[in-house]
């Protein structure tokens, strides 16, 4: 049943442009006079929350910040993927580019995709509330809820778009803060996201109709008819041509078809 290798790197990238909307993202830190003082970056990194967690409660002394995990940061991780039945289409439809190779004869056919939601969990990390609301607050206002990114889905054919909603589905927040003075604040905001994602199948080359062949018989068999409708030009699936009609009395044979 399965046979052929193809790889669309759907989930990677879509993983890579979820990550690229949050990377530019910076804290602004100010004197009591409201003049800014410094502008850090906010580092973005793949990894599951708790790995964080674990490397900063294990260097919870502020007193040593040559080795301390610096804050604030964020990272994202993806959690599920999940068929979405509402956005199925009929599996009959399919879509006709022109071909990988570029061959005149050949188009490439991309059959009905197949929609699912890839979920996603982004957590802030901050030692304070102003720093992790900064960083909340460049974020919340592109998303009401959703916001819509458009991608080139298939390396070989670059022409073809896809938008690609990301929605904001919750924020919470989290204050893990325990101990003396002297060890260190943890502030957290984790914001989940749904991206809606299409899998599809191979690309299959196949030949474009040229051509077209009608025949009629007239007395019993002995004579025949035949109308040959043909392009005119070298054909591509999307191209813009005309057709020259022959006509021809006698047998049909094989060889006038193409």
């Amino acid at each position: 049943m399965f046979g052929g290798h193809f790889y669309h790197e759907r989930v990677r990238k879509t993983v890579a442009v979820f990550g690229s909307l949050f990377t530019q993202l910076y804290v602004i830190r100010k004197n009591s006079s409201g003049a800014s003082m410094s502008q850090v970056r906010v580092p973005l990194s793949y990894a599951p929350k708790q790995k964080f967690l674990d490397r900063i409660n294990q260097q919870e002394n502020l007193a040593d910040e040559s080795i301390a995990l610096k804050l604030p940061r964020m990272s994202f991780e993806m959690t599920s993927i999940a068929y979405d039945s509402i956005r199925q289409l009929a599996k009959t439809n399919t879509t006709l580019v022109t071909s990988a190779n570029r061959e005149g004869t050949k188009r490439g056919k991309i059959q009905q995709s197949v929609p699912y939601i890839m979920t996603f969990s982004l957590t802030v990390y901050a030692n304070n509330q102003d720093d992790a609301l900064q960083v909340v607050e460049q974020i919340l206002p592109y998303f009401a809820p959703q916001y819509t990114v458009t991608i080139k889905p298939y390396a070989d054919h670059p022409t073809i778009k896809e938008d690609v909603p990301i929605t904001l589905q919750s924020v919470s927040f989290i204050n893990e803060y325990e101990g003396d003075l002297a060890t260190r604040q943890i502030v957290q905001y984790v914001l989940d996201f749904e991206v809606k994602i299409n899998f599809t199948g191979p690309i299959n080359d196949g030949k474009i109709i040229t051509a077209a062949l009608t025949e009629f018989e007239f007395n019993k068999g002995d004579k025949y008819l035949t109308i040959k409708t043909a392009a005119n030009s070298t054909v591509y699936y999307d191209s813009d041509y005309g057709f020259n009609t022959t006509y021809d009395f006698g047998e049909l044979k094989s060889d006038d078809f193409t």
